[in-house]
């Protein structure tokens, strides 16, 4: 009967598109993708072939010495603890989320949902000023935390918290929809039959958002060492010390040391690829679960 059903919808579609009222004309597909790939190559290709352009400039010796020298060092290391911090803390808070919102009905479900897009609306700027406005010297609990010698702005827990309001919402958004789509029948059936809440999150939840979790993490680790915004504001540009790889290339470019500023820049360029590589592999991998996993389901009825 399901196959039946399946054959019938396939050439219905078929029939559908076989239809010459539903297509498209040939020149208006040839305009709308020379369009499409005129933005492509203008706001895109042309700035990342620009950047490495630049990098390369003046020969390979100079490239390596702007990333070898000390400030640009520190900034890698920094960029990296921040992410390293960061990242897993999001993942924690995005899965816990996407867990409650998706599973559960209680008070401020709306609400907690809204928030969660907050940094979305607001500007990194103001996301830095809010928390000089709670931590710094002259803020609500700067008094308190300058006597327990306790420093937050100017210092890697600022770029920490700056980073992680910025990017908080990209595993709980990659992951809400999927266990919404995906319901509660399978968690509710191993918990009747025994299962505890770790176990079942473990064999039923996990693989069922493996792909969508990983494509959040990767999406929330490029934006974490890309972020600008919020952490110029809270780091104080002290060289060696709170200035990441964005913050570096800025100082390099106002200082003229452009082939510096840009071998810098070629860094971050690298990451915006390997995202978007991994990214398409994901996403593919999602597909192919999901072809699978329908593929079974049509042999079971």
């Amino acid at each position: 009967m399901g196959a039946g059903v399946v054959s019938t919808w396939t050439i219905h579609a078929r029939r559908f598109e076989a239809n010459a009222a539903t297509r498209e004309p040939t020149w208006l597909k040839g305009v709308l993708i020379t369009i499409a790939l005129l933005f492509f190559g203008l706001f895109l290709l042309l700035p990342l072939a620009t950047v490495f352009a630049e990098a390369f400039r003046k020969g390979w010796a100079v490239y390596f010495a702007a990333l070898v020298e000390p400030d640009a060092r520190s900034a890698m290391m920094l960029t990296l603890l921040v992410a390293a911090i960061a990242v897993p803390l999001n993942l924690v808070f995005g899965v816990t989320a996407a867990w409650a919102i998706a599973k559960f009905n209680f008070r401020g479900k709306q609400l907690l949902t809204t928030l969660i897009d907050l940094p979305f609306s607001v500007s990194p700027v103001i996301a830095g000023l809010i928390y000089v406005l709670i931590f710094g010297a002259q803020g609500w609990f700067g008094p308190w935390l300058i006597e327990h010698d306790v420093q937050i702005i100017f210092a890697v827990p600022g770029l920490v918290l700056a980073t992680i309001f910025v990017t908080f919402p990209f595993v709980a958004r990659e992951l809400i929809p999927l266990m919404e789509a995906q319901g509660r029948e399978e968690e509710e059936a191993a918990i009747v039959l025994g299962a505890s809440g770790w176990k079942t999150f473990w064999y039923v939840t996990l693989p069922n958002i493996k792909w969508g979790l990983i494509y959040g993490v990767v999406l929330c680790n490029a934006r974490a060492m890309g972020e600008f915004g919020a952490v110029s504001v809270v780091s104080g540009h002290i060289r060696g010390r709170t200035n990441t790889l964005p913050l570096h290339v800025e100082i390099l470019y106002n200082e003229y040391q452009f082939a510096a500023a840009f071998a810098v820049a070629s860094l971050l360029a690298l990451l915006a690829l390997l995202t978007l590589v991994l990214k398409s592999f994901v996403e593919w991998q999602g597909r192919r679960s999901m072809h699978h996993s329908q593929e079974a389901s049509e042999v079971i009825s």
